[in-house]
């Protein structure tokens, strides 16, 4: 993929929007039952394509700046990915957020685009608070979440349909004046 079509990108990696053409590697992700066993299980071709036309591709016109983005390779151009930096359903809470699929689990990668998606909310878009969930067993996602500057504050739940079943779930978030504060002492 080109490097225009890319609107953020790390050392390693580049976000640009869905298109529709991604729908088989967004139904392939979904199908996959470790990558989504903490995302509310699997989805089928056209649970996945409804996912794509209404939560995914409609949403970056409803929300300018907000959405749910490929997270590409740029030395290979494979498509890994998502992250995201979007409104809790049924909430309006903006969240950032990750998936990747199974061979690009352990670089690093969903660390380097979230703390690069968390830095956007705070300095470009100026989001006073951005927070996170994750599945109480989901570790490593967690660790990820902490690494980029969030903090755990608890747990929720959320009456959503979509986290409903998941229960409570680890609850992350911070307000951009403090995380602005901590990265300015570490540049000093």
């Amino acid at each position: 993929m080109a490097a225009h079509n890319w609107w953020l990108t790390t050392e390693r990696l580049g976000l640009r929007r869905f298109t529709g053409e991604d729908l088989d590697f967004l139904a392939a992700l979904y199908a996959d039952p470790e990558v989504t066993r903490h995302l509310g299980g699997t989805r089928d071709r056209a649970q996945t394509e409804e996912l794509l036309n209404t939560r995914i591709l409609a949403y970056y016109e409803a929300h300018p700046g907000l959405g749910i983005w490929m997270t590409i390779e740029r030395a290979t151009g494979r498509r890994i990915g998502f992250h995201l930096l979007n409104h809790i359903q049924g909430e309006d809470i903006v969240q950032v957020g990750y998936a990747l699929d199974q061979p690009a689990w352990g670089r690093g990668y969903g660390t380097e685009m979230a703390r690069a998606v968390l830095r956007y909310g705070f300095v470009d878009l100026g989001l006073p608070r951005i927070s996170a969930m994750a599945n109480l067993d989901n570790y490593a996602s967690q660790h990820v979440l902490q690494k980029i500057g969030l903090r755990r504050n608890g747990e929720r739940a959320f009456p959503h349909p979509a986290y409903a079943a998941a229960g409570p779930m680890a609850w992350f978030e911070r307000d951009r004046d403090d995380w602005l504060a901590e990265q300015a002492d570490r540049r000093e």
